[in-house]
């Protein structure tokens, strides 16, 4: 159980001085108590009471990474069970298994094509995050072989997947320098297992058959001295599975139960694709830090991602892109210009509307905070001023031979005052961006 907020109180400077966000250190030491708050953002706090706090600051949820270098992976460290509350830290990584009885032509097969699952989405590059390569023969030195061919043609960190201690002993001798996840340690082989993942230094995966005796597992496993643990309660059938993860996150921030404070994963592999996606969705939502799942097929995976994204994108920071001058297509000084905003979502269907039209333009997303046209023109954040700052930051009068900018027929309300600061003719646009290949065939003449 952590420390109640008089009890870090206790340990702080009672500066009140503000810089950790709060306006009392009584109020930083109840945010912290919740989880919603970092020791570190106290400047003034002693060595020894951060020893001392060190329970009560951690998050609720341990952190855990598996691989190294660029394709590392970071789950958990969640503090709360609504995203609206503050924000979920982590995206869940997906995974996807490969099993040691296909022949080696077709785990090459399979690896090609989870390599190939890269997807761009409003401006960012998303993919899968780990493969899973699974013991279903039952034999070590297969699943090694299996192992070795993996690694040698991708670079995304593995799982390594089998009960049999020695074929994961195996396994690690040559995969413990990318730090894969060793799942799983069950009620049959714990200790042996444990005592593997400590001499690797790996993290491990504990299984159980349900939730009391996961809870129990994992108090074994940490009174053995290891913590870098995800724990998966053995559930398959999913209106199960989505209890027990339910369950396991409300334990662990509501109650600080620690055998459930680490990352939670979930198996959602399933011969029937559909099937497997929309359970792997499920998890995805709630609250898996990692999901497994066996096909690589881009038409499953894809919406995922996306789901993913939109699941973890922090609500208080919407994904923006950065203000400047975009070309679509290849513009010259006659091409119009088109001014929008930087949320992401808006600026990319006004750059895809203005591709769909053909005709080459530049585009200009102001930087509003990441917030669409009618927000940002309602919190001030689209105004002439602002508009007529970037565009000169920016020096598009020396991109273009004419006078003319295009704004969003939303913000027409705009078009006086903006003409007259920035000197600008002022063509108002169309109300939505799907009206741009229209407007540009009836309006546009440099």
């Amino acid at each position: 159980m952590g420390l109640t907020g008089l009890e870090i109180y206790k340990q702080l400077p009672k500066k009140n001085c503000k810089e950790c966000g709060q306006p009392t250190c009584l109020a930083f030491a109840m945010a912290l108590a919740g989880g919603k708050a970092s020791l570190d953002a106290c400047p003034y706090v002693s060595d020894a009471a951060k020893e001392a706090l060190d329970a009560a600051s951690a998050p609720p949820i341990a952190s855990v990474k598996i691989g190294k270098g660029d394709r590392e992976l970071v789950i958990g460290g969640e503090t709360v069970l609504f995203r609206h509350d503050k924000r979920f830290e982590h995206p869940t990584g997906i995974a996807i298994e490969v099993c040691d009885t296909l022949s080696a032509d077709e785990v090459s097969a399979k690896v090609d094509a989870i390599n190939k699952l890269v997807f761009d989405r409003v401006g960012q590059t998303h993919q899968v995050d780990l493969v899973a390569v699974c013991n279903c023969s039952g034999d070590a030195n297969k699943f090694v072989e299996t192992v070795k061919l993996v690694q040698s043609k991708s670079n995304y960190p593995l799982i390594l997947k089998s009960e049999d201690v020695d074929a994961i002993s195996k396994a690690l001798e040559i995969a413990a320098e990318g730090r894969p996840l060793v799942y799983a340690a069950t009620a049959a082989n714990y200790e042996a297992m444990t005592e593997v993942a400590k001499k690797f230094q790996v993290p491990l995966a504990v299984k159980g058959d349900n939730l009391d005796q996961l809870a129990e597992l994992v108090e074994k496993v940490v009174a053995l001295g290891y913590k870098d643990l995800v724990i998966d309660s053995g559930s398959r059938e999913v209106s199960r599975m989505l209890a027990d993860l339910t369950q396991i996150r409300r334990k662990a921030l509501k109650e600080r139960f620690r055998p459930f404070g680490f990352p939670a994963l979930a198996i959602a592999s399933n011969d029937d694709v559909v099937k497997e996606a929309v359970d792997a969705g499920v998890y995805i939502s709630k609250y898996a830090g990692i999901v497994v799942i066996s096909s690589a097929d881009p038409a499953v995976i894809l919406p995922l991602v996306t789901l993913r994204l939109n699941i973890y994108t922090d609500p208080q920071k919407p994904i923006a892109v950065e203000a400047k001058i975009y070309n679509i297509g290849n513009p010259g000084p006659d091409a119009p210009v088109f001014i929008t905003t930087n949320f992401s979502l808006t600026y990319f269907c006004v750059a895809g509307d203005v591709e769909a039209a053909r005709v080459p333009a530049y585009v200009i997303p102001i930087d509003t905070d990441g917030i669409s046209v009618l927000t940002a023109w309602a919190a001030g954040k689209y105004s002439p001023e602002k508009i007529t700052d970037d565009l000169n930051a920016l020096g598009v009068k020396d991109k273009i031979n004419h006078n003319k900018i295009i704004i969003p027929g939303h913000v027409a309300v705009l078009s006086g005052k903006l003409q007259e600061l920035s000197g600008f003719e002022i063509i108002v646009g169309p109300r939505e961006s799907s009206g741009i290949p229209s407007f540009l065939k009836q309006r546009w003449n440099a």
